[in-house]
């Protein structure tokens, strides 16, 4: 019998799948971060044929800030009910009766409170040992260089300097009592790999990924969309209405749209093999202070 080898694609497939499942068998209590971005989608994809015919045995969370797109909110709550996994929301309560909002607070404390914190309430409320995250190294240079088994101590914070080896496909999940380990089953994918799978797979993803003409507004270098009456202009600020999509999403102040008309996969795909810039560049919030990634990864943000 002659063996086929795997594609590229397949090869990152089985070692994700592998991941998974290694997670689902050695902790008693993990969760799957679901951000509900194009890198969510594929992990729950993953994990969807890592366990089929059967059920997710874990929960999925989502950590919402409530300043999220409408259509991502829209998107989680249609794809809970397709598939059935349990799914849990948190919000920061104590930033929520605070008002905190990235418009006065900044992208700086915003984020720290209703994504970092709002993350350790509830990693602490619901005790988790392991939590999947869909992280890529190619993204960020701070993520380039951390584990797939990444260790946090009991205040969920990390060190860079002081990471476990992973020989080949052995990881060590050895923790001790409220410690944690996060978990990155798409390391060592690259964004065009994602899209490329995302085609192949026919997994559904957030309209907001395809390029339509939408509401904007220029403003330190990127383009805002508009997307409710929260919205504050500053002054000489105007709307416009250009054709533009997103390569990452999160709080909609804080991310910035590219102008594009690839509206569809394939177009995409198209794009990317020509980009020459990390989708991160369109997140305020990887910029808003020196060493700006590492430093909130290192106080227990993904």
């Amino acid at each position: 019998m002659v063996q086929q080898a795997l594609t590229h694609l397949q090869q990152l497939e089985a070692e994700s799948i592998h991941i998974i499942r290694e997670v689902a068998a050695e902790f008693a209590n993990p969760v799957m971060m679901y951000s509900i971005g194009k890198d969510s989608s594929v992990m729950l994809h993953l994990a969807r044929k890592a366990f089929y015919p059967g059920k997710i045995p874990f929960p999925l969370l989502h950590v919402d800030t409530d300043w999220k797109f409408r259509d991502m909110i829209t998107f989680r709550d249609a794809t809970a009910k397709k598939y059935g996994f349990e799914l849990l929301v948190h919000k920061n309560p104590q930033g929520l009766a605070a008002g905190i909002n990235p418009f006065v607070h900044g992208s700086a404390k915003h984020t720290d409170i209703m994504k970092t914190q709002a993350l350790k309430q509830a990693l602490n409320k619901y005790g988790f040992d392991a939590t999947f995250g869909g992280a890529r190294r190619d993204e960020e240079k701070s993520r380039a260089k951390e584990r797939v088994y990444s260790f946090r101590d009991k205040n969920h914070t990390w060190d860079p300097k002081n990471q476990r080896p992973e020989l080949w496909r052995t990881y060590n999940g050895q923790i001790n009592k409220g410690e944690s380990i996060r978990v990155f089953p798409l390391s060592n994918w690259t964004e065009l790999d994602i899209w490329q799978y995302i085609y192949l797979e026919q997994i559904e993803i957030v309209p907001l990924y395809l390029a339509a003409v939408r509401p904007v507004v220029e403003r330190d270098g990127m383009l805002i969309m508009v997307d409710d009456q929260r919205m504050t202009l500053r002054d000489g600020e105007q709307i416009e209405h250009k054709s533009v999509r997103f390569r990452t999403l999160g709080c909609y102040p804080l991310t910035g749209a590219i102008e594009s008309h690839a509206s569809s996969l394939t177009e995409i795909i198209e794009e990317m093999l020509v980009a020459t810039s990390s989708e991160r560049q369109g997140r305020a919030i990887d910029h808003d202070q020196s060493g700006s990634m590492e430093l909130k990864k290192r106080q227990g943000y993904f």
